[in-house]
Order: C-alpha cells, then sequence, then structure tokens
C-alpha cells in the first residue's frame, strides 16, 4: 500500500483519481481548498463515493496559505492537480486568482516536494500550446500560450525545471487536453451542451463552432496519471489526448443522436483566449508509460449522459 496525496481531490479529475487509487488498495490524503469557482455541494458529492473510506483522508486546505510541508509529509508520492481552471475567466481582475492558485500554490507544492524527497505528478495543460505550430503536436513544439490561463501553467512548467535543476525535484508534467466525461466542470462545453439538451435550453456557441479539440475521457486521463507515477522518467513532459479530435458542431450532433434530441443553438463572436485546434501527438506517453486511451468520443459522452446531473449552484 502506497500512501498519495492528491490534491485538488474534490474537483472533476482529482476525485476520479482518489477514487481508482482508494480501489488499487492505496491511501489518499486529498487536499482541496473547496474555492468558489463552482459550487461546494458539487465538490462534496464528487466525493461522495470514498469520503467516509478507511484509506482517504480529506484535508480541507489552502496549498498558497497553509503549511504544504505538513500538509504532504510521509508522502509516497503526490498528484497535483489543483489549480485555478478555465480559459476565458483568466482575463482581467481575476487574473490574480491565477497567480495565486496556480504559480504560488504550486510553487509551495513544488518546494515541500523538492525538500522531502517525493515525486510530484502535476497537471499542465495542452492551453500551454495555444495555436501550436504543428499538428498533431509533439511535447518539444515551442510553447505559445494565448491566454493567461495557459501563461500561469507554462510558468509552473518553468518552476519545475528550476526546482529540479537546482533542488532536484522530482517530478513529471501531464499536458491535458480538454477532458471531459462524469462530473466535467459545469462551466465545461460537454456539460454544458448535455445541460441544454436536457433541459431543452438555450447553448450558445463561441464562434463557427468549427474549432476542435482533441477529447480525452476521465478515465483514460486517470489511467496515464498513474502511470506516470509509477513509469515515467523525472523530468518528463507528456501530453495526455484521447485521440478524439473533433470539432464543436460534431460533438453536439454526437449528443443529440445520444440524447434523441436537439439542441437550441445560439451564436457570438469567438471568445479572447480559445485556441483554433488541438491535436496532442501521444508517442512519448504510449511508448515510455505504455498508455492508450481507450474511449471513443461515442462511449464517453454517453457515459456523461447517463451520470448524475452537475449542478452550478453555490
Amino acid at each position: 500500500m502506497a500512501n498519495y496525496v492528491v490534491t485538488g481531490c474534490a474537483g472533476f479529475i482529482g476525485s476520479h483519481l482518489a477514487e481508482v487509487l482508494v480501489a488499487n488498495g492505496d491511501a489518499v490524503t486529498g487536499i482541496d481548498c473547496f474555492t468558489d469557482y463552482y459550487g461546494r455541494p458539487t465538490k462534496e458529492r464528487n466525493l461522495g463515493r470514498i469520503v467516509d473510506h478507511p484509506r482517504f483522508r480529506l484535508v480541507e486546505a489552502d496549498l498558497a496559505g497553509d503549511l504544504v510541508p505538513d500538509l504532504v509529509a510521509g508522502a509516497d508520492g503526490i498528484y497535483h492537480l489543483a489549480a485555478q481552471p478555465g480559459v476565458r475567466g483568466s482575463w482581467g481582475p481575476t487574473f490574480d486568482i491565477y497567480i495565486r492558485d496556480n504559480v504560488l500554490a504550486t510553487q509551495r507544492v513544488f518546494e515541500a516536494a523538492a525538500r522531502q524527497g517525493t515525486r510530484v505528478v502535476w497537471a499542465s495543460s495542452s492551453s500551454v500550446y495555444g495555436n501550436a505550430e504543428t499538428y498533431p503536436t509533439r511535447e518539444e513544439a515551442t510553447p505559445r500560450p494565448i491566454s493567461p490561463y495557459g501563461v500561469t501553467k507554462l510558468s509552473c512548467e518553468h518552476l519545475a525545471r528550476a526546482y529540479a535543476e537546482s533542488f532536484g525535484l522530482d517530478h513529471v508534467a501531464l499536458r491535458y487536453f480538454t477532458v471531459y466525461g462524469p462530473r466535467q466542470r459545469p462551466d465545461m462545453a460537454f456539460a454544458r451542451i448535455l445541460d441544454a439538451i436536457m433541459k431543452d435550453a438555450p447553448f450558445t456557441i463561441f464562434g463557427t463552432g468549427e474549432q476542435t479539440r482533441d477529447v480525452t475521457f476521465v478515465r483514460d486521463a486517470v489511467a496515464a496519471t498513474t502511470a506516470a507515477m509509477t513509469r515515467a522518467s523525472s523530468g518528463a513532459v507528456y501530453n495526455v489526448g484521447g485521440g478524439s479530435e473533433t470539432s464543436l458542431v460534431n460533438v453536439i450532433a454526437i449528443a443529440e443522436r445520444i440524447a434523441g434530441r436537439s439542441l437550441d443553438i445560439r451564436r457570438t463572436e469567438a471568445a479572447a483566449g480559445d485556441v483554433r485546434r488541438t491535436a496532442a501527438d501521444t508517442t512519448r506517453a504510449r511508448d515510455e508509460l505504455g498508455w492508450t486511451p481507450l474511449t471513443s468520443i461515442e462511449d464517453g459522452l454517453r457515459a456523461q449522459l447517463d451520470s448524475p446531473p452537475i449542478s452550478n449552484c453555490h
């Protein structure tokens, strides 16, 4: 049995990861500060399957303010998924939240992990690529983020390398490409599409809807994440993409077919910071981690549609 820390454990990916670790026989200390990006009741429901499990311990703490060394002491590994998400919300006066919850919190995790000699597998993002120079995009591509959110994730990658060089930090960065599935954050496109279909409510498309994303089912993303803890070389960076590059309008068509309903579509101008396309080259993860995404977009969307609805209440 290993003892792992999962930060952001009450979030979308974090809650699935914590469940898998506990099911595998490991002990998990889950850390979450329950920010108000979306409602606390939703996050508490995310933990419903494991919150009372004897191998799971929930600690409500703020990584940017509390004593991180005490929070991660004794861990065999740290999965650092806590962050302020969202491209569109990272502009303007809310940027200070992204600096605090992404850059500062991550720096404090790296500091503690380096001092204790603990591996950190942590969530970067495909947003670091911006409008990438090549597709499918390899990890060697020059990062060119076009949103403040992407800038904070790239800053964390630079921090990780700095701590590795100067203090021997053992870290693995995962550049997740649009993760979806049950418990997806209520602000994300798939969740909003499915919610609108089931409620017969309008759905707004930003731009033409022809923009494409490489989408990754959450169970596949978690499988890559756990493989990185045990199989990755220190300092490695991996794309985690599902191999299902698809346009927003195609996602809507699939969702309508699965649900047997039509979506009331409205259109508005493209949002600042939204990239035109993402497509992951996952050769490195396949070769070094032995990881392969298994879930088709049809099966993944059906699983998300069949899961309990996400509430956006506060």
